[in-house]
């Protein structure tokens, strides 16, 4: 089975990076969200295996998300994404539960080698 992913990013050209980077490598993309509010109801929707979670978006910010979608299920796999220079949200990030993390601009050996860790 193919394993189902949420992408969670502000910008729609990172979500379609992203989506074009798991897709060609057999993952099933489920689902995408442009805030973390939007990411926590979509994660409750459609119960994705795995998030990957931009740090700095509006409404919500990906660690804010990251710690209620831990919440509603402490096993849930996220990895965060960040550009250089957010290395003290990382942190705090991956104290709140990250799996991983991945910067920004995104290297897709990078990308499915975080997934794949993180999904074994």
């Amino acid at each position: 089975m193919s394993q189902r992913i949420l992408i969670v990013d502000d910008a729609a050209f990172m979500r379609m990076m992203i989506k074009d980077i798991l897709t060609k490598s057999g993952y099933n993309v489920i689902g995408e969200a442009q805030d973390g509010a939007e990411a926590v109801e979509k994660y409750k929707e459609l119960s994705p295996d795995l998030v990957t979670m931009d740090i700095t978006m509006p409404e919500m910010d990906g660690v804010e998300a990251l710690k209620k979608i831990q919440e509603l299920n402490q096993e849930a796999k996220v990895i965060m994404c960040s550009a250089m220079g957010q290395q003290a949200m990382v942190i705090d990030a991956i104290q709140a539960g990250a799996k991983d993390f991945i910067v920004k601009p995104f290297e897709a050996e990078r990308v499915i080698e975080a997934i794949q860790k993180v999904l074994r």
